[in-house]
Parts: structure tokens; sequence; C-alpha cells
């Protein structure tokens, strides 16, 4: 089957604008989840995240299933990996997040609204994640990868499923059912989630977009000639992709990942100036800026270490069942739990 090369481009574009929408007007962000529920007991926001895990995992599992994507193709389930660095990525963006007062998809989210301090949060990131990946900072993320890869027998849940003697689709099925499952149940189980139906309305919606970008790049980009990489929702990597590519655009070409990036501001811009949610914001103080600026270089440095974030990790890594991605998005959130309750506690200076 024949498509025009562009298409996949155009739908990461769609797919950001969808989401950028939806992100503003359900304020979705795992570290507004986790301050609600670990601060005031308002699980609310978790259980949305929770279920967007959920869908994504059922959505995208299915779509492997029927060989609609090789999942075994995108970075999250490759044969060798960095356990150390997974974790220890994680752990830097997640607390890099408390300090930025959000992740890199809020980022996009809240400078589309007119967020000025976002703007200096993405730049930060994306530099310093360029940095990581192929700058200054690169020998030393090589060197602790080379140090501490390794190629474990088994790389993911339904693979694990495996080892007990299930075939590889009914090992698929009962890992995305049990881990799925659990999530969705774990959500629904809330009574004032269960009430929240806009809260449900965009968990479903997400998890649906994670699946949505992986059938864009794992089948309708999938040419025999001229194949796009297999991604889905992910942050730290594009952001950084944008910043030189703004930079350096006559030499460089529009990637799903740049368009997905330009969608979501744009999606959460046309929103707020409809929902009359648009109003510039600045920094309140130096200290400010400068908490914001480290928090970003830390989700920069972290992101590029994990090989993705809140969302790159923890919703279309954990899509796939690998458990180099459990990891890392178990990193994110004791980086989180480091910054909100933990000694190194770091208190909010303005609400995002």
């Amino acid at each position: 089957m024949s498509f025009d090369p562009n298409i996949v481009n155009y739908l990461g574009l769609a797919i950001g604008l969808v989401f950028g929408a939806v992100g503003l007007l359900s304020g979705f962000c795992l570290l507004s989840s986790l301050r609600g529920w670990w601060g005031s007991g308002d699980g609310r926001l978790v259980r949305t995240y929770a279920l967007a895990i959920a869908v994504a995992i059922v959505a995208t599992q299915v779509l492997a299933l029927y060989d609609y994507v090789d999942l075994g193709k995108s970075i999250y389930l490759q044969p060798s990996f960095s356990a150390p660095l997974m974790f220890f990525g994680g752990l830097l963006f997640g607390y890099g997040m408390v300090l930025a007062n959000g992740c890199a998809s809020r980022a996009l989210v809240l400078l589309g609204r007119g967020n000025l301090r976002s703007f200096v949060v993405l730049v930060t990131l994306g530099i310093v994640a360029q940095m990581t990946l192929k700058g200054l900072i690169a020998p030393a993320r090589l060197a602790v990868l080379q140090a501490t890869q390794g190629a474990p027998q088994v790389i993911s849940v339904p693979a694990l499923f495996q080892t007990a003697g299930l075939d590889a689709s009914a090992a698929r099925i009962a890992a995305m059912a049990i881990v799925g499952g659990g999530l969705a149940v774990f959500a629904f189980a809330h009574e004032a989630f269960r009430k929240s139906w806009g809260q449900i309305a965009a968990g479903v919606t997400i998890g649906l977009l994670v699946a949505g970008a992986w059938f864009a790049t794992g089948y309708i980009g999938a040419d025999d000639f001229n194949p796009v990489p297999v991604t889905s929702l992910t942050f730290v990597a594009p952001i950084a992709e944008s910043v030189q590519y703004v930079m350096l655009s006559t030499g460089l070409t529009v990637s799903f990942g740049i368009a997905l990036v330009g969608g979501v501001i744009l999606g959460s811009f046309l929103t707020a100036i409809v929902s009359g949610r648009f109003r510039l914001d600045g920094y309140t103080s130096p200290q400010h800026m400068v908490r914001s600026i480290g928090g970003a270089a830390l989700m920069g440095a972290g992101g590029a270490m994990a090989l993705g974030c809140s969302v790159g990790q923890g919703l279309t890594g954990v899509s796939t069942l690998a458990l180099a991605s459990f990891l890392a998005a178990t990193g994110i959130v004791v980086g989180n739990a480091v910054g909100l309750r933990g000694p190194l506690q770091v208190r909010a200076l303005a609400s995002a």
C-alpha cells in the first residue's frame, strides 16, 4: 500500500492538535496528578493518567497482535538496555518536573495558553537534551551506557508470560488484560472519578492517541524504501529536534515528532483562544526563573538518558509493555516523590 510520504507528519500534527486541546481542558499532567493525590487526597487526575495508560496498552497491543505495528522496531523493545541509566534518567526527569512545575508535554500545552515560563523551560530542555544525546554530555552518557547495559532474555511482560509456557499471542493477550485491566480497575474504583465524565473522556482520548500514533508511524509510515521511525507520543527528543529545526530548517526535514510538538502548541493555543483561557504569564522572581531552568535542564538530561519522559516512557513506553519502560517510569515517579514529599522537597513558587 502506497501513501503520501508526508501523511505521517500530517497525522503527527493532527494528533498533536488533539493532545494539546485535551491536555489544556483536562489538566492532564503526571505531576499535578500526584500532587493532588498525595497532597489533598484528590485522586481523580491520577486515575485519568491510569486510564490513559490502560487504554494505550490495550489499543497498542491489539495493533501489535494483528500486525499493524512492529513494536520490536521501537526504541523501547531493543534487546539490550542499561537498567541503571533508565532508572537514574527517570529519577532526574521526575525531580526536574517538580522544579520546573510540569513535564515536557505540559510545558508545550501551557506555552500554547500563553505561559512564557514554559518557553524558557522548553528551550532549556531542548538544548540540554541535545547536549546529552549528541553534544558535550553525550560521551559521558555513552560511557555509562556501555559500562552498564545488559541483554536480558526477557525484555517485556508478554515475554515474561511466554516463559510460563504461553504462546506469543496468548502471552500478549494475558499481559494486556492483566496490566491494562488492573489499571482500569484502579481508575474506576474511585467514585469521584466515575462521575467525572470529562476526565474519563480525556483518559480514553489520550490513550487512543498513543495507539493512533503507533498506527501512523508503524503502519502508514512503513514504506519499504523510506520507512519512518516507529514511535508514538514522546516529547524530549522531539523538542530537541524542534529547537534545532527552527534554527537550521533549510538543512533539515520535518519529522513526525516535530509535527507533533507543533500540533500540541497549536491545539492548546486554539483551545485557549476559543475558551477564553489565553493569558500571558511570566516569572514572579529571578529565583523562580533559576529554579525553572534547573528543572528543565534535569528533564532534558534525564529524559535523554531514560529515552523518554512522563509521556514518552510513562504512556508510550509502557504501552509496549517493555520492562525498561516500567523501570524508567518508576524512576520518574520516585523523582516526583522526592521533590514533592521527600528530603529534597521543593516548595512551589507559582502554579502552572
